[in-house]
């Protein structure tokens, strides 16, 4: 019996993203809107689905939605590119720009997606330290640049898991910092004050992707989108999978561009109870806070962290455990829920830190 064609060898030791569903009562472990889409964005959709030619092909540029898109954003559509997700705007752009030879710059503790699909697409990772409250200084950040030479530099803003909000100039300021791109990953940026899609220029190196899952309420329908130079659109185009991204997905994030209003009620909404929650824990003995301009907060847990997060989900919340992470000792992402939701989630740590000798 012949042996079994082995993976790539640097591919064997990495592990698969994965992050743990339970069946619990509460789940906040993975950043989704707890709201469903308004219905009249589901009937709309709906009804504009029966007029796609399923046996054809979807529209490869996704010209429709492009242009739909960069009104929305006040961006010429030539610099839109959209894909399965941002997590696929993400791997099209290290298989364009990465690859063997070439270096990622990514700044820990930040989202694992970044390291992962570097290394997937044979791209070298090189690290960078975040410095206190975790935000990435500029100087540093620098230095790391000129002394690794990377072709792509991954940034995360607000950052996940930690929720840090980068300043406003970082993303231009690096960019004058080496000949490689700039790639702003702004999967929370809606529940932030401020965005780098204003520094995308024709002829810069920054680029900002963004997705639908959080606030359009879409993660089941995957569409994520990046604003970049043109040159640097075009190029991924030559990269990307044709007709990669269905007609469903397209006409789903045309139709949501409709509801605006409603999308922008629900991001105050959602930023409003992370304030209140993040007051309310800051009362909690045994907890630090960590500020965040996401719909999710980190928290540290003056205890065992894995051990209060296994005491939640006994009680019937799920929460993401960071606890054994580098950097992220003790640790807890907390995504933000309905106010319902939330308060059985304060209500189970209460109880769970009484429990548990601090």
């Amino acid at each position: 019996m012949r042996a079994p064609v082995a993976p790539r060898a640097d591919l064997v030791a990495l592990e698969g993203y994965h992050s743990p569903q339970l069946d619990v009562s509460v789940r906040l472990n993975t950043n989704e809107s707890p709201y469903p889409p308004p219905p009249e964005f589901v009937e709309a959709w709906l009804d504009a689905l029966r007029g796609i030619p399923l046996n054809r092909y979807p529209d490869r540029a996704a010209r429709d939605l492009r242009v739909a898109l960069g009104r929305h954003l006040g961006q010429p559509v030539e610099r839109l590119f959209c894909a399965n997700g941002s997590n696929e705007v993400l791997q099209t752009l290290l298989l364009t720009y990465g690859g063997p030879g070439r270096k990622a710059l990514v700044f820990e503790p930040t989202y694992a997606l970044h390291a992962h699909i570097s290394r997937i697409t044979g791209t070298e990772v090189v690290t960078a330290e975040r410095g206190d409250g975790f935000a990435v200084d500029v100087d540093a950040a620098r230095r790391a640049i000129e002394r690794n030479q990377p072709e792509i530099v991954l940034l995360c803003s607000p950052n996940n898991p930690t929720g840090t909000l980068d300043d406003p100039g970082l993303a231009s300021a690096l960019a004058g910092a080496g000949a490689g791109l700039v790639v702003v990953d702004e999967a929370y940026g809606e529940f932030a004050d401020h965005s780098a899609i204003d520094t995308v220029g024709d002829d810069d190196r920054v680029v900002v992707a963004r997705t639908y899952s959080k606030v359009w309420s879409m993660a089941s329908l995957r569409l994520g989108f990046c604003v970049a130079p043109p040159s640097v659109v075009a190029e991924l185009e030559k990269v990307v999978l044709p007709y990669h991204l269905a007609a469903p997905t397209q006409l789903a994030g045309l139709v949501a561009l409709r509801f605006g209003a409603e999308m922008d009620a629900r991001v105050q909404r959602l930023c409003d109870e992370r304030e209140r929650l993040a007051a309310t824990l800051a009362s909690v003995d045994g907890v630090t806070v960590y500020p965040s301009g996401a719909n999710f907060v980190l928290v540290e847990a003056a205890g065992d962290g894995h051990d209060l997060w296994q005491r939640l989900v006994d009680r019937g919340v799920l929460v993401r455990d960071f606890s054994r992470w580098p950097r992220l000792d003790d640790c807890l992402r907390i995504t933000i829920g309905t106010p319902a939701e939330n308060d059985a989630f304060v209500d189970a740590l209460r109880d769970a830190l009484q429990e548990v000798p601090v």
